[in-house]
């Protein structure tokens, strides 16, 4: 079997399993969509944070202008400062797609030994201040992936993260955020298109990467995303919950592992914030030993 067919045998299959781990959408909690057990089970801890790496993330108050930028781990529940991997000398190389569609990603090529993965958020729907001074103060390299009705009642939040000095970046989620395999191809461009018109008139440069709701695509999705100037379609291999992760595959992360989040609040998380669930999932990256990286310095 070629490259390629093993690439998109493979992709299919993470994006189906994708599915299931995401909850990307407007509502769900990702842990009710398994079963409390289940995701206990493929977590390996405890879902109240009594387990295991799960302890409670208590970030202390907003900072004040005059704080120490070494001290910004403390003040947002860290127990030591975050690690960054530097831009590496030149991007990594990925089996090319079939003619006219646009490669999936799910996981990064890092050199043997690095210990690297990348921070994606989803959606749009919560748009908390404090989260803004959280990302600027820990210099969050965070790849947004944005649907318009859900993220565009206040996109200058999303450009304040974006402008913050921390390189991060916006891209397309589609314009309503639906299931793409149950629509034809025109109504697939139609939303993905659509959206990168969008994110051009309001951001000044339309995204080149793109990730499809629920990690859910066929060859029509990839075809419509290069046609609508796309590079990449990008998947994950954890996705983060209220308190750990859920992994694609194992129970821990793995070197290059594209990391899902999503912006949302304490109506979705179960009365937790954003922040506190931003601060939980840093936790375990560091608890694992792992440092991270800016998705576009890769792809």
């Amino acid at each position: 079997m070629s490259i390629a067919r093993r690439l998109t045998a493979g992709t299919l299959a993470a994006g189906a399993l994708a599915l299931s781990l995401s909850g990307c959408g407007n509502s769900v909690d990702p842990i009710e969509r398994l079963g409390r057990k289940t995701a206990q089970a493929s977590q390996g801890t405890a879902t109240d944070g009594t387990g295991p790496g799960g302890g409670s993330a208590k970030p202390s108050p907003a900072p004040s202008a005059s704080a120490s930028a070494n001290d910004a781990h403390k003040r947002w529940g860290l127990a030591k400062p975050l690690e960054f991997a530097a831009k590496p000398a030149q991007k990594p190389q990925f089996p090319k797609a079939g003619p006219g569609k646009i490669p999936v990603v799910n996981r990064i090529p890092v050199p043997a030994g690095e210990k690297t993965v990348f921070l994606t958020f989803d959606d749009g729907a919560e748009k908390n201040p404090e989260f803004l001074k959280m990302a600027a103060d820990l210099k969050l390299p965070i790849s947004m992936f944005l649907t318009d009705n859900i993220a565009s009642s206040d996109y200058g939040h999303f450009q304040s993260l974006r402008d913050n000095g921390s390189h991060s970046t916006i891209n397309n989620h589609t314009l309503t955020h639906p299931n793409l395999r149950t629509l034809s191809f025109a109504a697939q461009k139609k939303e993905i298109c659509g959206q990168q018109e969008r994110l051009e008139k309001r951001f000044g440069a339309k995204p080149t990467l793109f990730r499809p709701p629920y990690g859910n695509y066929n060859d029509d999705t990839l075809r419509a995303a290069s046609e609508c100037g796309l590079s990449y379609a990008v998947l994950w291999q954890a996705s983060m919950q209220i308190n750990n992760f859920q992994y694609a595959e194992g129970d821990a992360l793995k070197p290059g592992d594209i990391v899902l989040a999503h912006f949302r609040g304490p109506a979705e998380l179960k009365g937790a914030t954003e922040i506190e669930m931003t601060t939980r999932m840093l936790q375990r990256i560091q608890e694992q030993g792992y440092r991270i990286g800016r998705l576009e310095d890769y792809l």
